[in-house]
């Protein structure tokens, strides 16, 4: 059965469909677009003017009212990118959107489009591209690298999206642009529109009123190797002795997260996620056991799942990072892996067509309760215990700076953690249910955090999102936060500043990983420039972050709070030295011989 998404409501005043050879005055190329974008959720894109997209804007700014889009203008396109990828994750792997300008907006954009491709979102790339008089005019554009040749962006982005649509004519324009949208959503990947910029306001028959809703055909497993492929790891699974469940980062893509939830519940299985799947099993599961990440695994984790003589990976990805500079201690002839459409058991065999949420629900019903393992985490596990309270006048430490942070979390919330010891220290965070978490383990790209963050937040008003991002992070990204200013975004920041590029420290030290320290709470307040809400504050002891968070969480809960934290430099998670000593190794291994 095909599957609808959900058209824009239809206003009172709609304009009657167009009659054959016509259009109405509002069925428009870039209203079209809007309606399309409203229609699967996308209702705020992110955006950064330039003279190719400037009428395109126009438009989609025209259907504010009856579509409620709204135009977020961001400081430059990278951290637009990193917006739409924010608002994709807010909206569980929904549709997210960014419009910027030909080539010097595009190639801005695209590392922010190529991490949104790593980690599964339907990111919508849209770029006002050259006149449709100009392709095959021979002539030379600028924005452009100076060669008559439009397709040098193209050609860029064919390596980072799933599928790419240059719109230079009306005819055609209709279904270019709803094949693009229709193939992110099947695919959770990004697309990228071109289009010409002297076409988004020229009516055209083919743009409706009220365009006919998306149908997408879903994808379903072939019932034979289903069921081929459940007996098998039922066989497998059920003369295990201390079986354990692992849910990987690719249960979101899909969509499998509660067929995973419902497999735990029925087999009584210890339940551990890797470290880029956190947020994606509730932690208040009675069997959750943590982070299972190697050799900094949450404490006790990583016995109970490398000691099992059977686990069942559901989306995973097995990169340097994740396993640690490949130190994992897992053998492939113990797991059953769970990709989103292809089973595999030990080194075989392995069933196709299969997918992921079909095979956990179906395999719920048919696993023995075993909770062996389990019962041994309960006899080793013992609790965490609380840092040590700081002395008055003591530089704060990150521990302390944690522990404020945990008793700040609830279903209301959502953590967002920047590329860095944030990482660690926010692997350790206990999410309470309904907290939302993201970060970009796959592609790692520093400055993420602040771009996401504004996308996050513009999505997800029903949370205040906490972000922790480094210094150095920060410097890449920063002036995204007056965005957040303009948006009345009331998001807490915390600034850990550590001086320099701690990740890179840990993997590789150099001189070139200390950086010019700012006034950073000087900088945004230079940012609110007494426009909107903002408070702002420099700690050093705990006494200190007390009163900011005081601040924070009471009468300045409604501003954009940025909060700076002083460390020492040397002040890093164990997980974070251990984990960068064996990935710098991994790195610096020779070459193999020839």
């Amino acid at each position: 059965m095909d599957t609808a998404i959900g058209s824009v409501p239809a206003s009172s005043d709609a304009a009657a469909p167009a009659a054959s050879g016509s259009a109405p005055r509002d069925a428009t190329l870039g209203r079209h677009l809007a309606r399309r974008l409203a229609e699967v959720g996308a209702r705020d894109v992110f955006t950064v003017p330039g003279d190719f997209n400037l009428t395109l804007l126009d438009e989609l700014e025209a259907e504010a009212e009856s579509t409620g889009v709204r135009l977020v203008g961001c400081c430059n396109e990278l951290n637009a990118a990193y917006a739409a990828d924010g608002y994709a994750r807010a909206r569980g792997g929904g549709v997210g959107a960014c419009a910027v300008t030909f080539t010097v907006g595009g190639l801005s954009a695209i590392n922010g489009v190529a991490g949104a491709f790593s980690e599964n979102l339907p990111v919508v790339c849209i770029v006002g591209g050259p006149n449709s008089n100009d392709y095959g005019s021979n002539r030379i554009l600028h924005h452009t690298i100076g060669l008559p040749d439009f397709t040098q962006e193209l050609r860029c982005f064919q390596t980072v999206t799933c599928y790419q649509a240059v719109v230079n004519n009306l005819e055609d324009a209709h279904e270019q642009i709803d094949t693009a949208i229709s193939t992110a959503i099947k695919e959770s990947k990004p697309v990228y529109i071109s289009i010409s910029c002297n076409l988004p306001s020229i009516p055209h028959p083919t743009f409706s009123r009220h365009p006919v809703p998306f149908f997408l055909s879903p994808r379903l497993s072939n019932q034979m190797n289903l069921q081929v492929a459940v007996e098998a790891a039922v066989a497998f699974l059920n003369k295990a002795v201390k079986p354990v469940l692992v849910g990987g980062p690719k249960m979101r893509v899909s969509k499998a997260c509660k067929a995973f939830v419902e497999l735990a519940d029925a087999c009584g299985y210890p339940v551990a996620v890797m470290p880029s799947a956190k947020g994606l099993v509730p932690e208040h599961h009675s069997r959750f056991i943590g982070t299972y990440w190697g050799a900094v695994s949450t404490p006790f984790c990583a016995e109970i799942v490398e000691s099992a003589d059977a686990y069942l990976f559901a989306g995973p990805i097995f990169n340097d990072y994740s396993s640690v500079g490949y130190s994992l201690l897992i053998k492939k002839e113990k797991a059953i892996i769970v990709q989103p459409e292809r089973v595999v058991i030990g080194h075989g065999p392995a069933f196709g067509c299969v997918l992921m949420k079909d095979f956990l629900h179906a395999l719920a019903t048919r696993l023995k309760k075993n909770t062996a393992a389990y019962e041994n985490f309960r006899r080793i596990y013992v609790p965490p215990g609380e840092p040590l309270s700081s002395e008055p006048g003591e530089p704060l430490r990150v521990n302390i700076l944690f522990k404020h942070i945990q008793a700040m979390l609830s279903g209301n919330t959502a953590i967002i953690a920047e590329t860095g010891d944030s990482w660690f220290n926010c692997q350790k965070l206990k999410l309470p249910e309904g907290c939302g978490y993201e970060f970009q383990m796959q592609y790692g790209s520093i400055g993420w955090a602040v771009g996401a963050t504004v996308g996050y937040a513009q999505a997800a008003k029903d949370k205040r999102v906490i972000a922790c991002i480094g210094d150095g992070s920060f410097q890449v990204t920063a002036q995204e936060v007056s965005t957040m200013l303009r948006w009345g975004q009331n998001t807490i920041i915390f600034l850990i500043n550590n001086g320099g590029y701690t990740i890179e420290v840990e993997i590789h030290d150099g001189p070139y990983n200390v950086i010019k320290n700012w006034n950073y709470t000087g900088l945004v307040e230079a940012f609110h420039n007494g426009e909107g809400k903002c408070y702002t504050a420099k700690v050093r002891t705990e006494e200190e972050l007390k009163e900011a968070l005081k601040a924070a969480l009471g009468p300045k809960r409604d501003c954009l709070c940025f909060i700076e934290v002083i460390v020492h430099k040397d002040d890093t998670s164990r997980e974070l030295l251990e984990w960068g000593s064996r990935v710098s190794a991994a790195n610096s291994r020779p070459p193999n011989p020839q």
